[in-house]
C-alpha cells in the first residue's frame, strides 16, 4: 500500500523496489542506536540541543553510508579484495569493520619535524589504495 496518488510516479514494481531498500536506511539508523555509539551516555533537556545531537548523528551516518558505499564500489570495479572478520576476501566489508581494522596505525614524530606512519598494513593499505590519492598521501 502506498498514500502517493500520483499515478504516474512509481509502478508496482518500483514501489516494492523502493519499499525494500528502506531496510538500509533502518540498519544505519540500529547502528545509531548501538552501544558503541555512546549516545546513552549523554542527557539532554533542550529540544535544540536534542535537535543538533540528531543533526550530528545524521550526518555521521551519512559519513558512514558514504564511505562504506565508495569502499565497496571500489573493489567491485578494481577487482580487488578486503579480509573479513573470518580472514576470507570479500568485497562488501562494512565501514565499522574497515574504522576496527585501522586501529593500531599511529604517527611517530621525530625531532618534532618528520612524521612517520606506522602500524600500516596490508589489509589497510589496501583501502588506503582504493580510496585514491589524497588518502595515500596522507598515510605516506
Amino acid at each position: 500500500g502506498t498514500n502517493d496518488l500520483n499515478q504516474d510516479s512509481l509502478n508496482a514494481g518500483e514501489l516494492l523496489s523502493t519499499y525494500k531498500s528502506q531496510q538500509h536506511v533502518e540498519r544505519g539508523f540500529r547502528f545509531l542506536k548501538s552501544p558503541d555509539f555512546l549516545v546513552s551516555s549523554l542527557y539532554l533537556e533542550k529540544p535544540e540541543r536534542i535537535e543538533a545531537l540528531l543533526m550530528v548523528m545524521t550526518l555521521c551516518l551519512m559519513v558512514y553510508a558514504a564511505i562504506q558505499h565508495r569502499i565497496r564500489h571500489e573493489l567491485k570495479r578494481q577487482s580487488r579484495f578486503f579480509p573479513n572478520q573470518k580472514k576470507k576476501p570479500c568485497q562488501n566489508p562494512t565501514a565499522r569493520w574497515v574504522f576496527l581494522c585501522f586501529q593500531g596505525i599511529n604517527v611517530s614524530t621525530v625531532n618534532n619535524q618528520e612524521s612517520h606512519v606506522v602500524g600500516l598494513q596490508e589489509r589497510q593499505w589496501t583501502i588506503i589504495q582504493i580510496l585514491g590519492v589524497f588518502y595515500e598521501s596522507v598515510y605516506s
